[in-house]
C-alpha cells in the first residue's frame, strides 16, 4: 500500500465521522490549552517576581534581628536582640562590602500645607540609592552625617511628591512627617510597585530620626551590597563572624538574594507543575476518548478490515492505518488547543493587560508532540485488535 493511499484512507475515516472525531479531539484540545496556558502563566509570574527582586540589584544580603533555633526534643525558641546602627557601621570595613543601609519602616501622617497623606515612612541610610539602584529625579538624597545626629531632611517618592505638591517644585519646602518638621531635599524617580508594595508612595528620612520617631530599639533590617568580585557566601560568612563577635551569639538571620530567588523560584515551579498536572487530566480524558472511538471503529469497520487483509494488506499496514488515525485525531486536538490558547491569550491581554505571560515557542512544539504521542499510545490496543483480525472471519462478519 502506497503512503499516499494510506493517508487518504486515514483522512477519509476521520472526515467520515467528523463530528465524532472533533468531539474526541476536543478533550486533547482542552488538555493542551490548559497545560500550555497554566505553564505560561506560571512562567510569567516567576519571571515577574524575579524581575521585581532584581530591580534592587543582584548582589544584596539582608540581615534581620532574631534567630529561630531548635531546642531539646523539638521546641522552638526565638532569640531576638536589636540590630543597632553601630552594627551596621561595623560591617562597612569588611572585605568586599560596598554599601551598608540600615532600614526602619513605619507609617504615619505626612503633611504639606493644607494637604496631608497617610503612608509609609522609611528610615534609611545615605547609601540607599546606590544599594537599591534608585535614581533621583530632583535634588539629592539624604546626606551622610557622621556626627550621629542627622539633620531633618526628607526625600519624597514620585507619588508622594505628586500628592503633596502637584507640579510645584518641592525642593526646600517643609513638610511634617509624624508630627516632626523636615525639609525636602530630593525626589526619587518613579519605581512602581514591588510585590504589591508601592515604592513611590513613601517618604524617606534619616534612619536615626526614624528610630526616635517610631520609638524603636533597633533596626528592622540591614542591607549589605558587595562587589562583583566577591561571592555572596564569603561575604555572608564575614558578616556572620562580625556580628557574632559583637553580640556574642548568632541572634540574627542572614538572607542572600540568591536564597530568596531560589526559594521563590522553587515555590513558583512547584505551583506551575501542580496546576499543569491538573490540566494534564484533560489529556488523559482525551486519550480515553481516542481509545474509545477507535475501539468502536474497529467493530464498525470489521468488514473493511477483512477486505484490506484479503487484498493483501499486511498486519503492519492495518496497524499503521489505525495508529495513523489516532495520531491525526490527536494532532487535530493539538491544533484546536493552540487556536483556543491564542483566543484566550488575546482575551486576557485585553481584559487583564498586566497579567504576565511567558510562552516559550518550544512549548508549542512540545504540545503538538505530546498530542501525537497520546494519540499513538491511545490507539495501540484498538489498532492491534484490528491488525489481528482473521480476514475470513472479518469478511464473514460483514
Amino acid at each position: 500500500m502506497r503512503g499516499q493511499d494510506a493517508f487518504k484512507l486515514v483522512w477519509s475515516s476521520v472526515a467520515h465521522n467528523l463530528s465524532k472525531s472533533l468531539l474526541t479531539a476536543l478533550g486533547i484540545a482542552i488538555g493542551i490549552t490548559a497545560v500550555t496556558l497554566l505553564t505560561a502563566i506560571g512562567g510569567g509570574i516567576e519571571q515577574y517576581v524575579l524581575n521585581q527582586f532584581s530591580q534592587f540589584g543582584t548582589r544584596i544580603i539582608a540581615i534581620h534581628p532574631g534567630k529561630n533555633v531548635t531546642h531539646g526534643v523539638g521546641g522552638l525558641l526565638s532569640t531576638v536582640r536589636p540590630l543597632s546602627l553601630a552594627d551596621a557601621d561595623s560591617l562597612r570595613a569588611l572585605g568586599g562590602v560596598e554599601q551598608v543601609v540600615g532600614v526602619v519602616q513605619g507609617t504615619g501622617t505626612i503633611e504639606a500645607g493644607q494637604r496631608q497623606r497617610n503612608s509609609d515612612i522609611l528610615g534609611v541610610g545615605a547609601q540607599m540609592p546606590e544599594a537599591w539602584h534608585f535614581k533621583l529625579s530632583l535634588g539629592r538624597f539624604l546626606p551622610d552625617d557622621e556626627s550621629g545626629r542627622s539633620r531633618p531632611y526628607a526625600v519624597l517618592g514620585y507619588t508622594m511628591r505628586q500628592e503633596l505638591f502637584g507640579n510645584q517644585n518641592p525642593l526646600g519646602e517643609f513638610i511634617r512627617v509624624g508630627g516632626l518638621r523636615f525639609r525636602v531635599v530630593g525626589v526619587i524617580e518613579q519605581k512602581g510597585q514591588m510585590l504589591g508594595f508601592d515604592m513611590d508612595d513613601i517618604v524617606y528620612i534619616p534612619v536615626d530620626q526614624a528610630l526616635q520617631m517610631f520609638n524603636r530599639a533597633g533596626l528592622m533590617e540591614i542591607d549589605v551590597t558587595f562587589s562583583e568580585t566577591s561571592s555572596s557566601a564569603a561575604v555572608a560568612r564575614a558578616i556572620t563572624r562580625q556580628l557574632i563577635e559583637r553580640h556574642g551569639d548568632e541572634d540574627f538571620t542572614l538572607t542572600t538574594q540568591d536564597e530568596m530567588l531560589d526559594t521563590l523560584g522553587n515555590v513558583l515551579s512547584v505551583l506551575t507543575v501542580g496546576v499543569a498536572a491538573l490540566g494534564a487530566i484533560s489529556l488523559v480524558v482525551g486519550a480515553v476518548g481516542i481509545a474509545t472511538i477507535l475501539t468502536t471503529t474497529v467493530r464498525e469497520r470489521t468488514g473493511e478490515i477483512g477486505l484490506l487483509r484479503a487484498l493483501g494488506s499486511s498486519q503492519r499496514q492495518v496497524l499503521g492505518l489505525f495508529l495513523g488515525e489516532a495520531v491525526v485525531i490527536a494532532l487535530l486536538g493539538g491544533l484546536m488547543g493552540l487556536a483556543l490558547l491564542g483566543i484566550i491569550l488575546v482575551g486576557f491581554s485585553l481584559a487583564v493587560p498586566n497579567l504576565p505571560f511567558l510562552i516559550n515557542p518550544m512549548y508549542l512544539v512540545i504540545a503538538l508532540l505530546v498530542a501525537a504521542t497520546i494519540g499513538l499510545l491511545a490507539g495501540v490496543i484498538p489498532a492491534r485488535s484490528a491488525a489481528r483480525l482473521n480476514p475470513v472471519d472479518a469478511l464473514r462478519a460483514e
